[in-house]
């Protein structure tokens, strides 16, 4: 007999919702996290810190502004780390609160320490006064997440040299800042510190950044992060990176070398497994720290499953807290239902990004025929209104049934409108849909009746020919 019937490892998106759906099928549920860090990663230094930093740098700095009241309009005219650092507080303390408060109301037992494996079905948790307690469950999951990866060729001191969990204690916005990696976190905090004013370098090994993005859209957003002076060096590795007394400077592999005042190295992250003694259960991470599942999130052993970060792409909080819903359904032998393919991905740099389904270039390799429809934010009066003459939505329509291949915005409200697309995909639905829809006016909503309107008007000049 088992101490409970699922005990989840890690109290972020995947494993908070993994939690509290098996407690919802009437399971005893226990979760083990480690101290000071309930929410996870997630809440504690990276979704939420992130977007709320991002929400602070839009208001002070007045950026989403200047398109009415110029380029010198801000807010704040000297904006500090404890301006930022203050918004944050709030809001990770505030869900804190929320995800306490959700699992006790669903009866969950929450351990505080670190878990390790004793076995398949046992696992110890270690307090901070290195006390173990024992506990067993018939299944497990891991969700434990991923910390960045810390290479040793560079000197972190946790002042100038840091990694993404670092920024909020930075001491000053610096005046020049150095980014490894252009990722989806590189971007967005390169974007927020120039926003800031300061001078950003950011530096990828690869020949273009965000590479699952649609090319136009990525381009957009180059040409704006060109703008708040951003310099790119791609094609350029970050091989050593050393402190100074007044800052550090990055050794390149081409010989360069770029001073900064503060330098974030963010290129790639590390499943935190090494501390859950895997071999105890039977278990192996790849040299990243990701553990390997099938289709319903199961690891190699039978009973115990994994999901979020520490299984690798996409490694979203959205799509890690479906990965937790699911893996507690088929633990517990419950039928569980989703959209697969439908899993929409936002990108919150400034300004921001998202979208589903598949890219020009996907559909071009797959020789699968497509007819792009285009909405620009300066056409619709809500774009107007809001000073956005930036902003797009281009839908990819099939030509043979009509149907949506692909949703990609760019601008305000980016994250948000890409659900509309997604709702349509889901339900099989068409651009005709979207063309006979009324939308509330002025909205940015509006862009997908213009979007499917364009397509259209395309496919028909096409059909007008082919006859």
């Amino acid at each position: 007999m088992h101490d409970f019937d699922v005990l989840v490892i890690g109290s972020g998106p995947g494993g908070q919702k993994a939690a509290i759906a098996a407690a919802k099928l009437d399971r005893s549920v226990a979760l083990v996290e480690r101290p000071s860090m309930l929410g996870g990663v997630c809440v504690n230094t990276g979704t939420i810190p992130s977007k709320t930093l991002r929400e602070a740098v839009l208001y002070l700095t007045g950026l989403d502004q200047r398109e009415m009241y110029g380029q010198s309009y801000r807010v704040k005219d000297d904006i500090t780390i404890a301006d930022l650092a203050a918004r944050t507080r709030h809001v990770v303390s505030r869900e804190n609160d929320v995800v306490r408060s959700q699992l006790t109301r669903n009866r969950v037992a929450i351990f505080t320490g670190t878990a390790r494996f004793a076995g398949p079905n046992a696992i110890e948790v270690v307090d901070e006064a290195d006390r173990t307690r024992p506990v067993t469950a018939e299944k497990i999951v891991i969700a434990t997440g991923t910390k960045p990866a810390r290479p040793a060729s560079v000197d972190f001191d946790e002042r100038t040299i840091i990694d993404s969990d670092g920024i909020l204690h930075l001491e000053r916005v610096p005046r020049t800042m150095l980014v490894a990696g252009a990722g989806v976190i590189g971007i967005e905090y390169a974007s927020m510190f120039a926003a800031l004013g300061t001078k950003v370098t950011v530096v990828e090994q690869r020949d273009r950044m965000l590479e699952f993005c649609d090319l136009e859209v990525v381009e957009a957003l180059k040409y704006h992060l060109r703008d708040l002076a951003v310099t790119f060096r791609f094609g350029e590795t970050v091989a050593a990176v050393q402190a100074r007394p007044e800052g550090a400077i990055a050794h390149l592999a081409s010989g360069k070398l770029i001073p900064a005042d503060t330098v974030m190295y963010s290129a790639g992250r590390q499943g935190m497994t090494d501390d859950l003694n895997l071999a105890a259960a039977g278990l192996a991470a790849d040299a990243r720290g990701r553990i390997a599942v099938d289709e319903f999130y199961r690891t190699e052993v039978p009973n115990i499953y994994a999901v979020g970060d520490v299984i690798g792409f996409p490694a979203l909080a959205a799509t890690s807290m479906e990965q937790g819903r699911l893996a507690a359904h088929h633990a517990c032998g419950e039928p569980a239902h989703t959209a697969h393919l439908l899993q929409p991905i936002g990108i919150y740099s400034l300004p921001e990004i998202s979208f589903i389904g598949q890219t020009e270039d996907q559909l071009t390799r797959e020789c699968v025929p497509f007819e792009v429809g285009v909405s620009r934010y300066r056409e619709l009066a809500r774009g107007q209104i809001i000073g956005d003459s930036y902003g797009v939505l281009k839908l990819l329509v099939s030509p043979a049934d009509r149907t949506l291949l692909g949703v990609h915005v760019f601008g305000t409200g980016a994250t948000e409108l890409v659900h509309i697309g997604q709702a349509v995909m889901g339900c099989g639905g068409t651009i005709d849909y979207l063309v006979d829809a009324v939308f509330n006016y002025p909205t940015l909503a509006e862009s997908y009746k213009v979007a499917a309107l364009d397509a259209n008007n395309k496919m028909r000049q096409i059909e007008r020919f082919s006859a």
